[in-house]
């Protein structure tokens, strides 16, 4: 029978939801090698399954918790938006993938038992000693069974049957691979006579001190020894504690008594309210510095175990974030002990998206159509009810991008009277009559300005002024998504962060996402969506993280550590200011450390409380043209020892000194005298250098669809095959003139160009570019954008003997003009390999903003110099642009004969058009006249 594959019911013969706990009584992992075998539908491999006396000895092993389409069997498939069947509620195809699992195990542990599975997606169907138990849909929630009397001492037979597609696929639509397969953990769970089965911690706080009373189905003795705490569940208690926050997580461990048994508690004393359109925790306005988290490992799919989420954590801690929108389902519970442990503010999101009905016109969501309501109410409760006793989880959220509907009403008074001590989230809604936060995905920087005034249009669907949009102006704004970080990228970190900053109303924001969802090929390479033969498919639209999918921290992260820094330090008129981002902590944990070139020392750290600011007077300092300033921790932590960086700032000590490059002749310079080009600098063979307006586009330049899709105009007037033309030569004594044009193939616009070289002593030559456009450039917009230019400046070709950038600017890693906050202006010296970052699909990488001079050498090869007037832009690669254009995996680069060099009056910023508004235009190159100089030297 199958049935229940497509019945609307999320399941049967399940026990009710129940909080996720640990405690002393036996506990059996189930986790390991199960016996296997994977058929075409839904039939499995048929009813024989459940006997026990099944001779399974012939099936494939399988490790549980895995997913088994990244263990060899079937294939992954992913999409953004779209289902990968038809949409026919709640009817799946006949082709349905089964897995049929069985499992041998004992259990000498006494006959009340309840079976546990923490997540299978996405359909299970069970049997335990030849007796079907029932089945369970919502994948990433838990679901148990009652096997007290089915149990053997040994020789028990476990049988699971899971369908990769049923009727609770149509919940699961959350921009994510489709993974089928047990993928978290299965245990049994001895239950002693009279033990507690579910409790619910309420911990408030107020002006220094704890409420406490911990409700439970059956009587039991609470125990908090450090508080001196010994009552009865449901007595109150109110003594004298420190609060729980993401900046303090203070926990309070203790048990929870009945029946023989132990339950650990961690009892984290926090009250969540909002006051006056504020969010605010234990009476304090917060800020979230959050991130979007899908669970995902690039082996194991969504089956993490404990050491990968406890580094995302500390990663996390690392990088300044402190909060987490669990997108787009509730995860593994260990990742909320690790949250309440290392202290993040949790957005608790359920296991609910419909976005698939978008192009069904929404005709048919489930969230509209009574006959879901069930589904949608198991999910809910499974979430809370597993959840509730975590103090990170400080907000609910009942979906992702599953539109509207009536069964919200029902879903959110659930909530409320379940739990009234958190508010709920839910954005799609524009009513927000649901949710007790305004919300909002990818909104442009003056969108955001406007809405945090208060000034934002009424959404479509609202009428103005009336209850539900008097109501929604009044409530506090959560950024739930914004800055698509989808290859290099995002851009505007710093200007999304200082407007979320400049207005009371919001109380936060979520970067998607946290991780590329990335999966290990064959090959050791990565696959993205586009690599499976399958359609519909979502491409590379998976690989949009701040991790690479090995979890590599990206530039992007980097930028997004420092955008949201806890401290913001600022050097002016011989003092250092402190402004304390910090929501509830002073700075007392920190320690002050300044740098003027290799010269080190320390500063005293005032007394800042939180959200306040500071300063202190500068010491004596050495000699020197810059100075950092470093806060780092004063102590070791759970995530990261003494010492490490959790804030910086800059100053230049002297102001920059004027140009003045010395003059002579043309001393060791050759030039080509038909084309103008350098041939020699020293000993330096150089080719070029020609006018360069291409880039590899990045992944927001491409827009979404045809949206913001700058790559588009650029190829439309030609900037991908621009051909270059040399007019004239004119050689004196002192300088040497090129004028020339340089134009796409098909196209009547172009660019002038002049470049004057004059001498610049010894061996050196000063060169001034002055470009000048002509035709029809502006007035011809392509997608309606007026085009400009993702790049202006020289390219030159380089011998493969030089190894090693050294350079004085910003670095180490690279920057772009709308992400350069988390580069240092400084001395650096790097691999010109290392200058690469290996975005997973190939694309423009490896800037540096902001140059003052870089050097290029190599053992035993001559050397070049460029000096900037006052700095330029530089890239340095062993491939061009148009190899880095061409490759669609990294492993498609190889390096030429030559290192290319870019040497930049400017570079168009990153922005996060994939997913996003389009970049603004201050980050853009517009086309109009252009002149700019460098010098370039040679030794060697």
């Amino acid at each position: 029978m199958t049935d229940h594959v497509e019945s609307y019911a999320p399941g049967e013969g399940r026990l009710p939801p129940r909080a996720d706990f640990r405690s002393d009584a036996p506990r059996l992992s189930l986790n390991g090698d199960w016996a296997f075998r994977l058929t075409p539908t839904a039939a499995g491999t048929g009813p024989d399954v459940a006997d026990p006396d099944l001779d399974d000895s012939g099936w494939d092993r399988l490790r549980v918790p895995s997913h088994w389409v990244l263990e060899g069997y079937d294939r992954p498939l992913y999409t953004n938006t779209a289902y990968p069947f038809p949409i026919d509620p709640p009817h799946v195809p006949a082709q349905n993938p089964t897995g049929d699992y069985r499992r041998r195990f004992d259990w000498p542990f006494g006959e009340r038992a309840v079976l546990r599975f923490q997540g299978v997606d996405s359909c299970a169907r069970v049997w335990l000693n030849g007796t079907e138990l029932g089945h369970s849909k919502g994948s990433r929630l838990p679901f148990e069974f009652d096997v007290t009397g089915l149990l053997r001492p040994a020789g028990n037979v476990l049988a699971v049957r899971v369908h990769r597609w049923s009727s609770g696929s149509y919940l699961e639509d959350q921009d994510m691979w489709w993974l089928p397969g047990i993928f978290r953990d299965v245990e049994l769970l001895a239950r002693p006579s009279s033990a507690i089965d579910d409790f619910f911690v309420h911990a408030s706080y107020l002006d220094g001190r704890g409420t406490l009373r911990v409700d439970a189905d059956r009587p039991g003795i609470v125990e908090l020894p450090e508080l001196g705490v010994r009552m009865p569940t449901g007595e109150t208690v109110t003594v004298p504690v420190e609060p729980w926050s993401a900046e303090r997580p203070r926990l309070y461990r203790g048990t929870l008594t009945a029946g023989g048994e132990r339950i650990a508690l961690a009892v984290g004393f926090r009250t969540v309210s909002i006051v006056d359109g504020r969010l605010l925790v234990n009476g304090v306005p917060v800020l979230f510095r959050g991130v979007n988290r899908h669970e995902h490992d690039p082996e194991r799919g969504r089956a993490l175990d404990l050491a990968t989420m406890r580094r995302d954590v500390v990663l996390m801690k690392q990088h300044n974030i402190n909060a987490v929108r669990t997108s787009h389902y509730p995860p593994h519970p260990d990742f909320l002990r690790l949250c309440d442990e290392y202290g993040l503010w949790v957005v608790d999101e359920c296991d609910i998206e419909t976005h698939g009905f978008i192009y069904a016109g929404w005709a048919g969501n489930p969230p509209a159509e009574p006959a879901w309501r069930d589904a949608l109410a198991d999910r809910i409760e499974r979430m809370v009810e597993r959840d509730k006793n975590h103090p990170s989880v400080v907000v609910w959220s009942m979906g992702n991008e599953s539109w509207s509907g009536a069964t919200f009403g029902e879903l959110e008074s659930w909530i409320r009277k379940r739990d009234p001590s958190r508010p709920i989230h839910y954005e799609r809604d524009r009513s927000y009559r649901h949710s007790d936060f305004a919300s909002l995905m990818y909104p442009s920087l003056d969108e955001l300005d406007a809405i945090g005034r208060g000034e934002e249009p009424t959404p479509e669907g609202v009428e103005a002024g009336s209850p539900d949009d008097v109501r929604r102006r009044g409530l506090p704004f959560l950024l739930c998504e914004y800055a698509h970080a989808m290859g290099n990228g995002p851009g505007s970190l710093l200007d999304y962060q200082r407007i979320l900053e400049a207005h009371e109303r919001f109380c936060g924001a979520f970067v998607w996402e946290w991780i590329d969802h990335g999966l290990r090929a064959p090959d050791g390479g990565l696959l993205h969506g586009g690599d499976v033969d399958y359609t519909p498919n979502g491409g590379r639209y998976c690989l949009d993280g701040l991790l690479f999918a090995d979890r590599t921290p990206s530039p992007g992260l980097l930028e997004y550590a420092k955008a949201i820094e806890p401290v913001v330090i600022t050097i002016a008129d011989g003092r250092v200011w402190l402004r304390n981002r910090y929501d509830m902590a002073d700075l007392s944990h920190l320690r002050l450390e300044w740098t003027v070139g290799h010269e080190v020392g320390t500063l005293t750290v005032p007394h800042v409380p939180a959200r306040t600011s500071a300063s202190l007077p500068l010491p004596e300092l050495p000699d020197g043209d810059w100075l950092t300033v470093r806060a780092v921790l004063a102590a070791d932590t759970a995530w990261a020892p003494a010492g490490h960086v959790v804030a910086w700032g800059q100053a230049e000590l002297a102001p920059p000194r004027p140009v003045d490059w010395p003059r002579g002749g043309f001393s060791g310079v050759r030039f080509d005298p038909e084309t103008g080009q350098l041939v020699r600098l020293g000993d330096l063979e150089i080719g070029g250098p020609v006018l360069d307006v291409w880039r590899a586009p990045v992944e927001n330049d491409r827009g979404q669809g045809f949206r913001n899709d700058l790559t588009r105009a650029w190829r439309a007037v030609g900037l991908d095959r621009v051909l270059h033309r040399v007019d004239e030569v004119r050689t004196g004594d002192d300088r040497v003139v090129v004028r020339g044009r340089s134009g796409p193939a098909g196209q009547a616009l172009g660019l002038r160009t002049e470049m004057c070289w004059e001498p610049a002593g010894d061996g050196a030559v000063a060169l001034t570019v002055t470009v000048t456009p002509e035709g029809i450039w502006t007035d011809t917009p392509i997608g309606g954008h007026d085009v400009t230019l993702p790049r202006l400046g020289l390219r030159l070709a380089l011998p493969a003997g030089l190894t090693r950038a050294t350079w004085f600017g910003r670095g180490p890693g690279e920057s772009y003009v709308d992400s350069r906050a988390a580069a240092r202006v400084g001395r650096f010296t790097a691999e010109i390999d290392a200058l690469q970052t290996p975005y997973p699909w190939p694309q423009e990488n490896g800037n540096h903003v902001e140059t003052r001079w870089l050097e290029l050498t190599g053992d035993g090869q001559p050397g070049l110099r460029v000096e900037g007037d006052p700095w330029f832009d530089f890239t340095a690669r062993r491939w061009t642009s148009e190899d880095l254009d061409r490759a669609t995996k990294p492993s498609q680069l190889r390096p030429s004969e030559r290192v290319w060099l870019n040497v930049d009056h400017g570079q168009q910023g990153l922005g996060s058009a994939s997913c996003g508004p389009p970049l603004p235009q201050r980050y853009r190159l517009p086309i109009r006249p252009y002149t700019f100089r460098v010098r370039l030297a040679g030794w060697g």
